[in-house]
């Protein structure tokens, strides 16, 4: 037998290889239907993992944080599935859960685009596939095992990610009907949970953010358990886009864009300049009589801070790459967060 002490701190006892599943089961069948992943020991894992040792435990579901990001990692091998039946040919790169959706990188065939007209057909093969309620399967495969069989699908991306990322040892990949992947999880069990799915946008995205490396296609999507909620969630984004701080900002003349400065990178006009100010007074007035003080760090440090930090392992990725200084042996980053040093 294992304890199993649950989030309240009371402790139930089952037997040796109780999956997270049979643990939801066994509180009520209702909990059981909503749940996605569950949180053994602080990871979040899948609800068929056996747990074979006393353990801490945490149930998840699509509203909790670590269930969203179970079902949309799971809905990014959904799209890479998808995408490799409409597009043979097809390379893949990474596919991540995001904050609202998941993407995923893909280097199309010689002559293949992808651009925002095959969103519908997207969807649709999503939708197909997901009906078929296809078993997600967790592996554990030697390295030299795993580089064959993506040499062997001519997945170079994938390839390269093997032999100057992983270490030697077992590798764990996921598989779901005709598509394999390398990934550490959580996912959900199967993909029949995924009732609705929205292709959102298409861009182009460095390999590995480097713009010396190939340009792949990234394609964002996001996917909910209930058809209701997605419309909730459109609904919700046309209502943004009327109160859009981009829209509004050039209205007030409080700021302007410019294509040779970057997308996104505001230029403060004299109105947008004055208000921000009067912001700044203002929050200087409320911190005062708590003591607060203020300091101003660099906008740049060096990669060990961050290192240290654990801000490169959970940003590194996403981040402008590392300035090289010539004259020294030292790599500094653009801050990923805006805490002082």
């Amino acid at each position: 037998m294992v304890k199993i002490t649950f989030p309240d701190g009371s402790v139930r006892e089952y037997e040796q290889g109780v999956t997270g599943l049979q643990i939801a089961e066994s509180i009520s069948p209702a909990l059981a239907r909503n749940v996605v992943s569950c949180g053994v020991n602080g990871e979040t894992v899948e609800l068929n993992r056996p747990i074979n040792e006393d353990a801490t435990i945490a149930l998840y579901r699509f509203e909790d944080e670590e269930g969203k990001h179970t079902f949309w990692h799971t809905s990014a091998h959904l799209l890479a599935e998808a995408l490799k039946e409409l597009y043979p040919g097809i390379q893949f790169g990474f596919g991540p859960a995001v904050e609202n959706g998941f993407f995923y990188d893909v280097m199309p065939k010689e002559g293949d685009v992808i651009s925002e007209n095959d969103f519908p057909k997207i969807e649709a093969k999503m939708k197909e596939l997901a009906k078929k309620n296809e078993p997600v399967v967790r592996r554990e495969v030697p390295k030299a095992e795993a580089l064959a069989e993506f040499k062997a699908d001519g997945q170079a991306y994938k390839c390269e990610h093997i032999e100057q990322d992983l270490e030697d040892g077992s590798i764990s990949t996921y598989t779901q009907g005709n598509f394999t992947d390398l990934c550490r999880g959580p996912h959900l069990m199967s993909t029949g949970a995924i009732k609705a799915v929205k292709i959102t946008s298409v861009a182009g995205a460095f390999w590995r953010g480097d713009a010396k490396r190939d340009q792949m296609t990234r394609i964002y999507g996001i996917s909910f358990p209930k058809k209701s909620m997605l419309d909730e969630y459109l609904q919700m984004l046309e209502e943004a886009k009327k109160r859009d701080h981009r829209k509004i900002g050039k209205e007030m003349e409080l700021f302007m864009f410019s294509e040779r400065v970057g997308k996104g990178l505001p230029i403060w006009l004299p109105k947008g300049t004055a208000l921000r100010l009067r912001l700044q007074d203002l929050l200087r007035k409320l911190l005062k009589p708590y003591n607060y003080q203020e300091v101003i760090t660099p906008g740049i440090g060096g990669k060990s801070l961050y290192v240290t930090s654990g801000h490169y392992a959970h940003y590194g990725k996403d981040a402008f790459q590392p300035i090289h200084t010539p004259e020294e042996d030292e790599e500094y980053m653009l801050k990923p967060m805006n805490c002082p040093h």
